[in-house]
């Protein structure tokens, strides 16, 4: 039990930011790679997907993520080529919010709709990351890094989102609740410009 409240504690507490930091001389894949793990705002959306997941179960462990990177892959291909989207950085924190709430008011979203919903938060995720990349980075490897961080952040929040599973049901809505009630406010404060 105190594993997983521990678990939950990290996952809600990451630095909060927009900004992404210098990455120094990366190139390619592992510029891509680091860059969604640079900002709170990403990172906290990208495990909400894999708690959202966990909670929807059976096919949703998988295709929720999986629509999550194939519709970042878009977006990622719109801003690398430069094409705008309008209020993107409020569209990423909007998705935190969005997200965060999901999980804090227990809503039961069919697959389809889970898609759709991680599917949308997600374009504006690509087109930050596709937006940022360097010059001097391949597009193939810049892309392939990000996509990995990804997923592997879908991946700690499944686990974590698996872990409340097992608790009581009781608990485990608790720990949704407090997962997504502080992921939202953080999207909020992010939105704000308070954090």
């Amino acid at each position: 039990m105190r594993r997983v409240y521990l678990a939950a504690t990290f996952a809600v507490s990451a630095t909060p930011a927009f900004a992404h930091p210098d990455v120094g001389h990366l190139t390619g894949f592992a510029h891509g790679f680091v860059h969604p793990l640079g900002g709170a705002d990403h990172v906290l959306a990208m495990i909400a997907v894999g708690l959202l997941a966990a909670r929807l179960g059976g096919a949703a462990l998988a295709l929720v993520p999986l629509s999550f990177l194939a519709m970042m892959a878009a977006g990622g291909v719109l801003g690398a080529a430069g094409i705008p989207m309008p209020l993107a950085e409020t569209g990423i924190g909007l998705s935190v919010v969005a997200l965060g709430a999901s999980l804090a008011l227990q809503l039961r979203i069919p697959l389809v709709g889970a898609m759709a919903f991680a599917g949308l938060c997600a374009m504006f995720h690509g087109h930050a990351h596709g937006s940022e990349m360097p010059a001097f980075a391949s597009a193939f490897g810049y892309g392939a890094g990000f996509v990995l961080a990804t997923g592997l952040l879908h991946l700690a929040g499944i686990a974590v989102g698996l872990g409340f599973a097992r608790l009581s049901e009781a608990h485990s809505r608790r720990m949704d609740r407090i997962a997504g009630g502080a992921m939202a406010l953080s999207g909020a404060g992010m939105l704000a410009g308070t954090i």
